[in-house]
């Protein structure tokens, strides 16, 4: 007698036991070519070696990558390099990716902003923008507020935002919100009064910075973290001496206006919400950390000023 063991050999019910597929997935793919029996017991019923456990389970996890059955075969007849074909799989992915966290990103600003069908539409063509037309909707945005002038470059670089191309759905979802914002008309006229009078306030060929934001900051925000009351005679003091530091920039003592009714104005500008949401919304795209709020100090500034 031989002491050589013979190979195992499987039914078809046995394979699909050891694969994990049902008995009809086994006798399709057998049908198909993708495996073959290695023998047929006397009753003439399909028995497989050992090697198919072994070849439906790389047909398996295939199919489970979303693989079809061609570039299978071509696989497992050694016509196409399994790491070719996985190169070109993760690059196909890749783009179905992007187009799911599009979506994902549309139906998100919808349902936060419980937007029309006329806003659906607006804004699932802002998620669809090429980076082309993003910058020249981002320029003309920045270019209506700033206008020519070469003093305010630096800021408008600062104020682009950059959606990457494997942006995360939080960034897209920022990127829409930032652009319906870019396109609204009061918000244009905004920053663009702001701008204005930034300029004026630091005189001719002078920098746009710094100007009433610092002076904000560092009066106004020291009043907020010590916790002075807006309305307190200390907060007088903390006003006096905005008012004298802001009464000294170039173009705001000879404007034929009170400097108090003036700075109260700019203050009010400055403390628009929407202005603070876009920066937020460009350090979420751009990537960045999120920018300190200058809300509380601008906020007590205005009651300080007004009181």
């Amino acid at each position: 007698m031989n002491g050589d063991a013979l190979p195992a050999l499987f039914t078809i019910g046995e394979l699909a036991r050891r694969t994990g597929l049902t008995v009809k997935t086994v006798r399709f793919y057998s049908d198909q070519g993708i495996v073959s029996p290695a023998d047929r017991n006397p009753a003439g019923h399909r028995r497989y070696g050992a090697d198919a456990v072994a070849r439906l389970d790389l047909v398996r996890t295939l199919r489970e990558l979303g693989l079809g059955l061609p570039v299978i075969r071509r696989v497992l007849a050694r016509e196409l390099a399994l790491s070719d074909v996985a190169a070109a799989h993760a690059e196909a992915l890749d783009v179905q990716i992007r187009v799911l966290r599009l979506r994902r990103a549309v139906l998100g600003a919808v349902a936060g902003h419980g937007s029309t069908t006329e806003e659906l539409t607006l804004v699932h063509q802002l998620a669809r923008l090429t980076g082309e037309e993003r910058r020249r909707l981002v320029g003309e945005f920045l270019a209506e507020v700033f206008g020519p002038d070469g003093r305010f470059e630096g800021v408008a670089r600062s104020l682009t935002p950059e959606l990457p191309e494997d942006a995360s759905v939080e960034q897209v979802e920022a990127w829409v919100e930032l652009a319906r914002l870019a396109g609204d008309a009061g918000f244009r006229e905004l920053l663009r009064g702001l701008a204005a009078d930034e300029a004026a306030e630091c005189g001719a060929g002078g920098p746009p910075r710094p100007g009433l934001a610092v002076l904000v900051r560092e009066s106004a925000g020291r009043a907020v973290a010590a916790g002075v009351a807006p309305e307190s005679a200390e907060a007088a003091g903390v006003v006096a001496g905005l008012l004298e530091r802001y009464a000294g920039l170039p173009g705001v003592a000879g404007a034929g206006r009170p400097v108090r009714a003036r700075l109260l104005e700019r203050l009010r500008a400055m403390a628009d919400p929407r202005r603070e949401r876009y920066l937020t919304l460009l350090a979420v795209v751009n990537g960045w950390a999120a920018p300190e709020s200058s809300a509380p100090a601008l906020d007590w500034a205005v009651r300080a000023v007004r009181s």
